[in-house]
Order: C-alpha cells, then structure tokens, then sequence
C-alpha cells in the first residue's frame, strides 16, 4: 500500500512540472498574448463593418450592465452583442432607459400624447328614478267626521284641475257650524258672526258654500269639496259611503309641471357633486333625447347599508312626458375652473402598489416611471408627482416596453462585480522556486504504521476480513484515496491566470 501512494505522488508531481514547462513555453512565444487576435470573431467584426464604425463595447442581452471590450459569451451562456457608436448616443435618463428600433417601434404599434395643463370635465354616472315635486304635493284630509256622499274622482291618476269639485261629505258637525253662523246672522252680532265664520273655515268650508249660505239662509246636509291644486290624484282612498274621520289621508295631488329625480352616487364620488351642478338624464321612454335639469340638494347622511350619497334633481316637465316611477340614467357634469396636468387615461399602467406611465425620451428611447394619480374623467387622468407638463407618454403597448424597462433598471441596480480579466490574472508572484520538490519528502506520505495515528493492529480483525474477501469495496477504497490525493496536489498547483511567469 505504501508503495502505491509513492508512485502516485510521483504520477502527480510530475504532470504539475509538465503543465508548468508547458506554460512557459506558451508564454515565451507569446500563444497567449495572440490567442485573442488569431480567434476568427474579431477578424469577422472588423470586415464586417468599416474601421471608423468599431464597437464601442459587447454587452450581454440580458444584463446591461455586463459589458466586456471583446467578443465573449455572457454569465448565462449568450453571446454578448456589439454597441455602436449611434446606439449608445444621446443622454443617459438613468436605470431603466431602454433604446427600440424605429422598425420595432412601428411593428408594435407605439402611440404617444403629451402631457398638458387641462380644465377637466368630470361626468358621474349614476341611475335614478322621476318622483312628484315633494315641494308641491298637497295631501286631503277631513276636518271633521261623516259620510261621503258623492265623489267626483273615480280613480287614482286622475288629472283634475284648482277647483274642480273632489267629494261631497255630510258631518253633523258642520251642519250645527252652519246653523251657528245663520243664528248670529239673524242676531246681528258681529262678535258672534266672525266667530261662527271662523269656524266654518277652520273646518275648510269652501267659500261657494259660505255664499250659499248667506244667500239661501238655509244649512246644507251635505257639503262639497273642491281640489286646492291642479295635477294628478295619488293615495286616492275614497270611496261612496265611506266614514271618514281627522288624520286619514283621502288622496294626494301631485303636480307634474316639474319632477324630481332622486339618484344616489358612490362614497368616492360623493366629493365632486354639490347644488347647482347641471344634470343631463336620458330615459327607454324617451330613445335619444336628453333632458337638461340642475341638482337642487345633496343630502347630508350617507347610507349606511349601500355606502352611497342621495341626490336630488330638478327638471321642467310642462310637457308631462316625465311620469313619476320611470327609471332615468343620470349623468351629472361637473367642469373645473382651474387646468391640471393630465395625461389619457390609457397611458396609465395601474398596478397593487404603484401606478406607472412609459415616457417616450425620443430617438427611440423608453423608460418606465412610477407616477401617483388623482382624479379621472373617464378620459384623462390627473398626474400628481412623476410627469411634467410638455412630456411625451407612452398611450399604446407601453406594456411590453414597461416590461423591458423594468428589467434593464432591476440589472442596473444589482451591485454586480466586476469581472477579472485575463490580463489581470497572472502567476507573477507565484515563482517556480516555491515548488522545491526536495522539501517534499515521499517518506511522509506514507501510510505505514509507523508515523501514523492509526494503530492497524487494533483494527477489528472482522472488518478487516470483510474488506479482504469483498474486491470491490478495496477497489473503491484505493479510488478514493487517490482521489484524495489529487484533489490536494491541485489545490496547492491551482492557476490563477492563463500566463504562467517563470
């Protein structure tokens, strides 16, 4: 076994001082020094283009920031690429510039706008639906209890008109009121003729029949009602024979000359709507025209359960095309008095956490930023911080060149090492001198029991017959040694440089 590992030390020693005399004699007739000029990619390089149209530097495709003074391959295996002197002109804009053919740029379709100071016009959509003028409405009720004896509206939606008769009712009560107000006629005592005149109107007796009654002199069993305002009967809760007393609601009469519409709008919207804004509503009753009105009140509670902001809308309807319960699409306008900077809504790439544009540098020069918006009106989108006004953005397939921006200033910001040249690895300080084969002493790589720690005689005499009996177990034990071996050898004979200095 000794024996063995002095003959492989000696294999070993002796492939070392081969690589080393070979390595001198590289270095003497310059190999190496020329080994750059005599590969073909140069040569092609330079009669491929003419000699004041060098490459500036060879960049790898994927890393930017990998860029080497000759032909070579990138850390992943790519062939690095030639930068011209026309494509690395114009200004730097930083991490992420990126540089695209003018053929690329119009195969993908790039469009771009600039940036300006714009009066946004802001259109919240929102539905609604068309109600009575609450401000006109008036409700019927009886002042007194009695019959109804006849009615002069038959159903609900009936238009009538000021004046036009509604029920006749007989009350006890207003019978004795009219026989109070002959007696004190009869007397001639105006004390007590204001005060039965006066109650008779509490009860809202009509003036015709307070007419009747001085004219007649005689008290009528049933009384007649007349309608207060002109426009459509609703609640309409009449019907012959009925009793009636105070606090029921008879019918209600809405006026339609104007409507309301009331809608509601989303919490986020709820800071651009107050009175007085124009409103614009269109209607499946009405196909393709649009009614003009104005919003006459926000309300100040919002709801709770739908997050939602009521408004409400005024809009003439002398035509009476409006009907109370139609379903409207509202669209509320709103103009700014004072230019933002805006930028179309499409040059936005909206992301999680930031929202980004692609401006466009010219001479096909890109580079993605990150932007913070504000407001939108459906067409353009205000810029806050990141974009100045007279910028050229970016407004179609800014995604793949966002894409390719972003890459290039992820590679730019890696903190990458620089890599060693071949001119800058050398065995100068590395002298042949150092490698005195007379120091190393082949006695002491010996593995006899002499010198060794290893006490074989203690050694378990089982597995010493195992090994013995079993060839392929000593076969892979002498493999590893002289693995072992070899491993040590190089490690102290490692290269650091293709030159070899003797």
């Amino acid at each position: 076994m000794s024996n063995t590992v002095k003959n492989l030390g000696l294999v070993v020693l002796g492939i070392a001082l081969g690589a080393a005399g070979l390595g001198a004699v590289m270095t003497g007739t310059g190999y190496l020094d020329n080994a750059a000029t005599d590969t073909g990619v140069t040569s092609v390089a330079e009669a491929a283009s003419p000699a004041d149209d060098q490459p500036l530097y060879w960049v790898a495709p994927m890393d930017p920031n990998y860029q080497r003074d000759k032909p070579g391959k990138s850390p992943m295996g790519m062939d690095l690429v030639p930068v011209y002197k026309e494509e690395s002109s114009g200004a730097d804009a930083g991490p992420g510039t990126i540089k695209v053919s003018p053929e690329v740029v119009n195969n993908l379709g790039v469009r771009t706008a600039v940036s300006s100071m714009t009066k946004m016009h802001f259109e919240v959509r929102t539905v609604g639906y068309v109600d009575y003028n609450q401000d006109e409405i008036v409700h019927v009720h009886p002042r007194v209890e009695g019959w109804i004896e006849k009615i002069y509206v038959k159903a609900e939606g009936e238009p009538v008109e000021l004046g036009e008769p509604l029920y006749e009712l007989y009350s006890p009560a207003l019978v004795n009121a009219q026989e109070e107000y002959l007696f004190a006629l009869a007397r001639g005592n105006r004390d007590l003729i204001r005060g039965s005149e006066a109650r008779l109107r509490a009860l809202q007796v009509p003036q015709k029949a307070l007419d009747e009654l001085r004219k007649t002199g005689k008290a009528s069993q049933a009384i007649t009602f007349y309608a207060p305002h002109s426009g459509v009967v609703d609640n309409f809760n009449l019907r012959d024979g009925m009793f009636v007393k105070p606090g029921m609601t008879l019918m209600s009469i809405g006026a339609l000359d104007e409507v309301w519409v009331e809608a509601e709008v989303f919490e986020r919207q709820a800071g651009m709507i107050n009175a007085g804004l124009p409103v614009s509503i269109q209607l499946d009753f009405l196909p393709g025209e649009n009614r003009e009105g104005v919003v006459d009140y926000v309300y100040p509670v919002l709801d709770p359960v739908t997050r939602t902001l009521k408004v409400r809308m005024r809009f003439d309807n002398r035509d009476r095309k409006l009907k109370p319960n139609m379903f409207a699409e509202v669209v509320i306008h709103k103009h700014e008095t004072e230019a933002a900077l805006t930028v179309p809504q499409e040059a936005v790439i909206r992301g999680a956490g930031e929202n980004r544009v692609v401006l466009a540098l010219g001479d096909g020069r890109f580079k993605s930023i990150s932007v913070k918006t504000g407001r939108s009106d459906g067409k353009l989108i205000e810029v806050l911080q990141g974009v100045n006004a007279g910028e050229e953005v970016v407004t179609s397939a800014q995604f793949l060149l966002d894409s390719e921006s972003s890459k290039t200033s992820d590679f730019k910001r890696m903190n990458v090492e620089p890599q060693m040249s071949a001119d800058d690895m050398s065995m100068d300080g590395m002298g042949m001198e150092s490698l005195d084969m007379e120091s190393m002493n082949m006695d002491s790589m010996s593995l006899d029991g002499t010198d060794s720690d290893m006490n074989h005689e203690e050694m378990d005499s089982e597995s010493t017959k195992k090994e013995e009996t079993n060839p392929e177990a000593m076969n892979q034990s002498g493999i590893d040694s002289r693995s072992n071996v070899y491993m040590a050898m190089n490690a102290q004979l490692q290269p650091v440089s293709t030159k070899v200095v003797l």
